[in-house]
């Protein structure tokens, strides 16, 4: 504040200026202040829903199912998870982020219940694939809301951080802290009981983001007034034929994890058999990694805000995965058992990750009147990318090894550089009154003014 220019003090509610109000400690870290309880919530969500990860598929098998009937019960809920996702979307347009997390929460609850009171004790094949299948609605609905939410709240400056602080909640939970509860309890009540611990971290995960998150734009439809319900749905999928830089937006999305779930499936054969680590040793690993990529995802979110979000996912996130993809697979086959050297190639393909992150906040800059049509498109690709990564492996591996899937995954992952650099923000983004203005954290392409 400076001194009054006039030596005696002017009478009146003027004569002093506002007060500069002082952020609280949330706000500095870049966690919107009204949505702090909601990244708690999903936090302790994702670690319930998390529990299951590591062994879920073995109990199946270990209890007389058959290993290929338990990989269906596994594929089937991969397949309502991407739907999910997609629905989370275009439903938040629809009747508001929060009654669809209200929608997830409960779905994930009732079937849950359903698989511990009835399906598991049945070791029921049909009845597993539906009850567990069903409940692959759940966490998507749920989480994915939350993020709409975090999007359409959430001034356009601040963006990257807090999508940032979202996936940081959201990979802490899945898979990192619920495999390591998992680990600290299968061995003190076994794996069933560890199922009922995952039921109630859920629950408190979501009383507490529905009953103690108060922001007002998540409790409304945020669809424009008078859209029908069915074009409102519709819209979500039209939205990549209507707007096609959202269409780009969700195959970048699809291939920048689908390195991830990829290897998922061909590395543990490649560090047991061909590099000569002991299992316990390859999980350790994939500690490492997963660890490196949620604080990650903290400092890539604030640095897509600064940098720009485009520029960000180019370099740190496209051109960085393409290099530790092949880093990955060299290092340690040069290398040979070296925990050491093996660590820190998978702790930096984690961070490279984590470059990707800002795609959460750029991909609703391309729509800004339909966030939650265009958070669908993004959510969808997401869960495709469950399916794209194994599926590359399937088709690849047996015609061109693991060394082959390596330079494939790279290929994409510089293919999906190529096409961020088309992902320009809607320029109402920040001006919703038409004005031309760019939002804070996105580039121009080169050769614009």
């Amino acid at each position: 504040m400076h001194s009054p220019a006039h030596p005696r003090p002017i009478p009146g509610p003027a004569a002093a200026p506002p007060p500069e109000r002082r952020r609280s400690p949330v706000e500095r870290l870049g966690i919107p202040p009204a949505l702090t309880w909601g990244f708690v919530g999903v936090l302790l969500f994702m670690t319930g829903d998390g529990v299951e990860t590591g062994f879920f598929s073995k109990y199946l098998a270990d209890h007389g199912l058959a290993r290929a009937d338990a990989a269906v019960v596994i594929a089937v809920y991969g397949i309502t998870v991407a739907v999910g996702a997609w629905l989370s979307g275009a439903l938040s347009d629809l009747w508001g982020p929060r009654r669809v997390m209200i929608a997830g929460f409960a779905v994930w609850l009732v079937f849950q219940v359903l698989l511990l009171t009835v399906a598991l004790p049945a070791m029921n094949y049909p009845l597993l694939l539906i009850v567990y299948g069903l409940r692959g609605f759940g966490y998507p609905l749920f989480a994915y809301g939350f993020l709409v939410w975090v999007t359409a709240a959430t001034a356009p400056q601040r963006m990257g951080t807090a999508v940032g602080w979202y996936w940081f909640a959201f990979t802490g939970g899945l898979p990192t802290l619920g495999s390591l509860l998992a680990s600290a309890t299968i061995p003190q009540v076994g794996s069933y009981r560890t199922l009922w611990c995952a039921l109630g971290l859920v629950t408190l995960g979501g009383l507490l983001a529905l009953f103690l998150v108060r922001e007002p734009t998540g409790r409304s439809r945020l669809a424009p007034p008078g859209e029908r319900p069915l074009a409102t749905l519709a819209g979500s999928v039209s939205i990549m034929r209507r707007r096609p830089r959202v269409a780009i937006g969700a195959a970048v999305r699809v291939f920048s994890t689908g390195s991830q779930f990829g290897f998922l499936v061909c590395m543990p054969f490649f560090f047991t058999e061909t590099v000569g680590f002991t299992t316990s040793a390859w999980l350790r690993l994939l500690s490492v990694m997963f660890t490196a990529n949620i604080f990650a995802n903290l400092f890539f979110g604030a640095v897509g805000d600064r940098l720009g979000w485009q520029r960000t996912m180019t370099w740190f996130g496209a051109v960085a995965c393409a290099v530790t993809c092949l880093a990955l697979y060299y290092v340690p086959l040069a290398a040979g058992p070296d925990f050491a050297a093996a660590a820190v190639v998978a702790a930096l393909y984690g961070i490279a990750l984590a470059g990707y992150v800002p795609i959460s906040a750029l991909v609703p800059a391309l729509a800004p009147h339909h966030k939650g049509q265009a958070m669908s498109a993004l959510n969808l690709g997401a869960g495709a990318s469950t399916f794209a990564g194994p599926a590359v492996v399937a088709l690849t591996l047996g015609p061109f090894g693991v060394a082959g899937i390596v330079w494939i995954f790279a290929s994409l992952h510089l293919a999906t550089a190529v096409a961020i650099r088309f992902l320009e923000p809607d320029p109402e983004f920040t001006a919703p009154d038409g004005a031309s203005a760019r939002p804070v954290g996105a580039e121009l392409p080169a050769g614009r003014p």
